[in-house]
């Protein structure tokens, strides 16, 4: 017969304070939700205080807005209009009919060109076919599958027709491939555009996005006045036109670091603007230096505690990302200083080893977290790809991004179409080895067309 007896046995293991896990947390965190949890401890803990909100001023502070909005109320209480009035908020549903009647459905970008196509003075079958275009377009404004295949039993010169009366709908710059195409489009339809404007959508928008102006200049040979006027000209219009018929609401991205290179030298800022600064709250400080009960002081020294708990691992957080940013510039100099198509192939390992931190920290600084180069905003893990062959660093050269980047210029700047096979020996000439399969994956990722697709279009 088999008894049960306990047993006495010492085992170790580590367990995260509430501390490190807060700290943690702050780490993964990007830098608007990271405002938000500042100012929520804030809230909760009476020992830390904001002592400057560096992003934003309160608008309600000031008295000319205050009068404004009081003189809009007077006179929408004096006015004849039947709506709602603070007179009339009690309980009773008065108020809710009011606001009920004023919400409607947000006008999509399709029900407004629609709108516009039935009141072209058309034959039927061409606005149905106008139809067709206009329900094939994204949020954008841009074409989800190419119209001549959308529309392969029409002829191309109707399709060419319908395409034409679509794009002369409001907003202008829709019913095209791409952003670029759209800016050309508005460019093409406005009435009197700035001389040069053409020219820069059209052949220069790699280095406009740069904003390498005065490269622009010496090529297009435009004066300084020329180049305002273009500047100023392209600004106001519009490259995703169709958004503004998008009921979605727009998340901006906002950096986290910057990087940018002057004078031969990668300079980084980390973005701390955005951040409200918060110290310890002085009450608190003369609280803990003086005497007083057993309850109050343990209050004081917890709450004092986790205050400066909480500064220590926000100031850890712009520490490690600073050095998590130094790593990665000093691997990926290429890259800063040329461009796309010189990313080289990285992993998170060695960034750790050179930062002597653990990986799962690199990845949780690097996740949500975005730097401005002179190349545009990318997520810090588009830093981090894998090589064409073999593993991370110690593969080729080349990575996967790169060769994509690679790929994705021959395509666009090609004199006749290219095969999948011809941009594979195209590549082997430049030193990438790539299987034609693979080339063909790649370009299908970039949503690249084939050449068949290409001399069709």
């Amino acid at each position: 017969m088999q008894y049960q007896k306990p047993l006495i046995s010492q085992v170790q293991t580590q367990k995260l304070s509430p501390q490190m896990i807060q700290s943690i947390k702050l780490m993964a965190l990007p830098l608007q939700e990271l405002k938000e949890e500042i100012l929520q401890e804030v809230e909760i803990n009476p020992a830390l205080e904001v002592l400057e909100e560096r992003a934003e001023i309160s608008l309600e502070s000031l008295p000319e807005n205050r009068e404004a909005d009081y003189e809009t109320e007077q006179r929408f209480e004096n006015s004849s209009d039947p709506g709602f009035s603070p007179q009339n908020s009690g309980n009773t549903d008065s108020k809710y009919r009011f606001l009920e009647g004023a919400i409607t459905r947000h006008e999509s970008l399709q029900d407004h060109l629609l709108w516009q196509l039935r009141l072209q003075p058309l034959p039927q079958s061409l606005r149905e076919l106008g139809e067709k275009l206009i329900q094939n377009l994204d949020p954008d404004g841009f074409y989800q599958e190419d119209p001549y295949l959308l529309c392969k039993d029409e002829s191309r010169a109707r399709v060419d027709a319908a395409i034409a009366i679509v794009r002369r709908l409001e907003p202008v710059g829709i019913c095209v491939s791409d952003f670029r195409a759209s800016l050309v489009l508005q460019v093409e339809l406005s009435e009197n555009p700035a001389y040069g404007a053409m020219e820069i959508v059209r052949d220069y928008m790699d280095l406009l996005e740069q904003g390498k102006h005065h490269e622009i200049q010496k090529l297009l040979k435009l004066t300084n006045q020329q180049l305002t006027e273009a500047m100023a000209f392209i600004k106001t219009l519009n490259p995703f036109p169709g958004r503004v018929y998008s009921g979605e609401q727009i998340r901006y991205v906002i950096p986290d670091v910057q990087v940018r290179l002057k004078e031969g030298d990668f300079v980084i800022i980390i973005n701390e603007e955005e951040l409200p600064l918060i110290g310890i709250s002085p009450l608190f400080s003369k609280l803990s230096s003086e005497q007083h009960g057993k309850e109050t002081d343990a209050f004081v020294q917890a709450n004092l505690q986790k205050a400066r708990w909480f500064i220590r691992s926000i100031q850890l957080r712009s520490q490690t990302l600073y050095k998590v940013v130094v790593a990665i510039v000093e691997f990926q100099r290429a890259f800063f200083a040329r461009g796309p198509k010189f990313l080289a192939p990285l992993t998170l390992k060695d960034i750790a080893n050179q930062v002597k931190v653990h990986e799962t920290t690199v990845s949780r600084i690097a996740g949500k977290k975005y730097v401005q180069t002179d190349w545009g905003i990318f997520e810090l893990r588009y830093f981090f790809t894998n090589s064409i062959s073999g593993s991370g660093s110690r593969g080729s050269r080349y990575s996967k991004v790169a060769v994509k980047q690679i790929i994705k210029e021959i395509i666009e700047n090609e004199a006749k179409i290219m095969s999948d096979q011809d941009i594979t020996d195209n590549l082997a000439r430049k030193g990438i080895k790539l299987a034609r399969r693979t080339v063909a994956k790649y370009r299908s990722e970039l949503n690249m067309d084939s050449s068949f697709g290409r001399k069709r279009g």
